[in-house]
């Protein structure tokens, strides 16, 4: 199986604050690979060191065999990224906002097509700013997608999304995956995680605590749910004590 990503003890600080430390993992083609841990724990400086927008200190990442910042016009063709958070123009359409994402690759995906998967097709003429919460979750994820990218970065892709909704949008996922697709997500939804992951990762202050699949979690805490073994492993069980 073709690897796709790969971080090796990576590190990063900001002044005397280690935000990454040491942490290695590697994803696979075709797999859903899930980075957890809470507010705090390094996850978004993990991923923007594998995205190449931050320097790491010490260590390597590759992404489909290439260098994030050496390479980063190769990559950015080929790797999509789902942001929590987004501006935009405030009366930007969504329309106007797919076909402007569109033009920046050499072969895109149909975006209204992708709005369609989507359940979004009838806000294609409507303002960004007028969509709900989970309208605009779920554009984010067309956008993430218009690249028809190797390897997808999500970031807690269903929040403000019903329970219906998502999981409809884990079903367009898996369908994806079983395609190719490479998903590397975070989530605070460990029922998300369950269904959606091979693999994950979770990060206390910027260190692995545990690397494996979700099974091979609840057999290290000793926890039949998911959720409490997460709980158990992170160190947040500790904490809310």
């Amino acid at each position: 199986m073709e690897q796709v990503l790969k971080v090796e003890s990576v590190t990063k600080s900001y002044g005397a604050l280690l935000a990454v430390d040491h942490v290695s993992l590697s994803v696979m083609r075709g797999t859903a690979f899930g980075l957890l841990g809470a507010n705090g724990a390094g996850k978004s400086t993990t991923i923007e060191c594998i995205l190449g927008t931050k320097r790491v200190d010490s260590g390597s990442v590759s992404v489909l065999g290439l260098d994030p910042r050496q390479d980063r016009r190769r990559l950015f063709q080929q790797v999509g990224v789902q942001f929590q958070e987004c501006d935009y123009q405030p009366e930007i359409r969504v329309s106007e906002l797919c076909e402007e994402t569109a033009c920046l690759y050499k072969a895109p995906a149909n975006w209204k097509l992708l709005c369609a998967k989507f359940g979004i097709e009838d806000k294609i003429g409507a303002s960004v700013k007028s969509l709900s919460g989970g309208e605009r979750q779920r554009l984010f994820i067309v956008l993430a997608l218009i690249p028809k990218p190797k390897v997808v970065f999500l970031d807690e892709l269903t929040t403000g999304l019903d329970a219906r909704a998502r999981r409809g949008v884990w079903k367009i996922l898996k369908e994806l995956k079983d395609d190719g697709l490479t998903i590397f997500l975070t989530s605070h939804f460990m029922d998300e995680v369950e269904a959606l992951c091979d693999e994950i990762c979770i990060l206390r202050k910027g260190r692995a605590m545990f690397y494996g699949t979700v099974a091979q979690a609840k057999e290290r805490s000793g926890c039949d749910n998911f959720e409490d073994a997460y709980l158990k492993l992170s160190g947040e069980e500790a904490d809310i004590q």
